[in-house]
């Protein structure tokens, strides 16, 4: 469960957009604030992850994910947006847990102090990702911008990650833009009739 809204809206937002992106892609499995259990018979090996990314596993609903019944397939992508309930320790203990169970990306954001770790599979271990600004995720292809200011992530066609309420106000923008073109339209014509003009031959 997330501990705040922060955190919440950070999960929704990577977790959606996501999805989104591989929405016609039946062979990507998306999910956020999932339990993965990685060893079967042993239910006290398991970790909550903030969003996941599984590349070679059908879309579908899940209690949680168990590794065992999906082709052994380990989560690719895992990411982590801390709050302020999380301690070092178990940040680290996560960590370790990823790099032991097969991760090949990880990324922990801290949206309070705007800080962005990374790291990336080398052989055995979950290296860290050095300079990580600008940085392109080779399994997924999105960008992560960090600046001073805030994270921006960016997706393959460059794109910028939205909420939902910002792609519901870009949706009004498009449909007031297209009923102004269809007035315009709808008083040309008119005014192309008045003259005597057959707007269609026009």
């Amino acid at each position: 469960m997330a501990d705040d809204t922060r955190q919440f809206r950070w999960i929704v937002l990577i977790q959606q957009n996501l999805e989104a992106w591989y929405a016609n892609d039946p062979t990507v499995f998306v999910a956020g604030d999932l339990l993965w259990y990685p060893v079967e018979g042993d239910p006290k090996i398991r970790q909550a992850t903030d969003a996941m990314v599984v590349f070679g596993r059908p879309k579908g609903e899940r209690g949680s994910y168990q590794q065992w019944r999906e082709d052994n397939i380990a989560p690719q992508v895992v990411f982590e947006i801390r709050a302020p309930g999380n301690s070092q320790t178990e940040l680290d203990k996560k960590l370790i847990f990823y790099e032991r169970y097969g991760v090949e990306e990880y990324y922990l954001y801290d949206p309070e102090r705007n800080d962005l770790s990374g790291w990336l599979r080398q052989e055995e271990w979950l290296s860290p990702i050095d300079p990580i600004a600008n940085w392109v995720s080779p399994r997924l292809e999105i960008r992560f911008d960090w600046s001073d200011y805030d994270l921006q992530l960016y997706l393959p066609n460059g794109v910028s990650f939205t909420t939902l309420e910002q792609e519901r106000q870009r949706a009004e923008q498009e449909r007031q833009r297209a009923d102004a073109a269809e007035q315009q339209a709808a008083r040309l014509a008119e005014q192309l009739r008045v003259l005597g003009v057959d707007p269609d031959q026009v």
